[in-house]
């Protein structure tokens, strides 16, 4: 169910308040922000018929109790003559407008959950890549450490900047539509955190993870990355999940 959001705040209330009742579903406020429409993709499936979310919308989505994974928005997808569904980035290789579980084609940003009931898991991962920015925001709830309330963390810079001709995604037509993470396009062992830079001496930032960091210091950039941390959300009564909130 898209809506347009309108007084999000109101409408967000109202829903969380009808679902207080409802302790085996987590809410998760999906909102467009974008002037594109988006696709959204979830690895595992998180059986969402309804994929498409136009600009200016907002989506209340009730995830399951168990469910950890990976969520992403697909971008620029059309429908061909042979009806062949695909997108510029983020594309499943389904050939269909619902994703059946396959991981994402990279660049791509992704936000991975790990939901245990109460508590959840959270973070915003461009160890893929970048293909929009994204925002996570607990509504309520605190660490589970006790060290306070469960923070935001996003990626909202534009990486178009800072994104070196290497690891350059484009189109057919040779336009901007992402940037790789230099694991993916590189394959070498010491950006991809294997063979003999495993583990956490050995695996340390790049020049490239550098240069995401300094534009978006709350996602995490290489394999390695663990600052902030992956943070531990106990007793949140959702989470806003926005594309391109800037």
């Amino acid at each position: 169910m898209a809506i347009p959001a309108l007084n999000i705040n109101l409408i967000i209330g109202l829903l969380l308040l009808i679902a207080g009742s409802a302790h085996s579903d987590l809410i998760f406020n999906y909102e467009n922000r974008c002037t594109y429409p988006v696709w959204l993709a979830a690895s595992p499936s998180i059986g969402d018929a309804d994929p498409e979310r136009g600009p200016g919308t907002l989506e209340i989505f009730f995830m399951p109790d168990q469910w950890t994974g990976s969520i992403w928005a697909r971008t620029k997808c059309t429908t061909n003559a042979s009806y062949y569904f695909s997108c510029e980035t983020g594309d499943c290789g389904s050939g269909i407008i619902n994703c059946q579980n396959p991981p994402p084609t990279y660049p791509v940003t992704l936000l991975n959950f790990d939901i245990k009931q109460s508590v959840v898991s959270y973070e915003v991962s461009l160890n893929h890549g970048h293909n929009l920015p994204v925002r996570i925001q607990p509504v309520g709830g605190s660490l589970i450490d006790g060290t306070g309330s469960c923070p935001i963390v996003d990626c909202v810079e534009d990486v178009s900047n800072v994104c070196p001709g290497n690891l350059v995604a484009t189109n057919k037509d040779g336009l901007y539509v992402g940037c790789y993470s230099a694991c993916d396009e590189l394959k070498d062992p010491k950006y991809c955190c294997t063979g003999n830079f495993t583990g956490p001496q050995a695996c340390q930032p790049n020049e490239y993870s550098q240069r995401f960091k300094q534009l978006c210091k709350l996602a995490h950039t290489y394999p390695g990355d663990n600052q902030p941390p992956i943070y531990k959300c106990s007793s949140a009564t959702g989470y806003n999940i926005t594309f391109c909130p800037s």
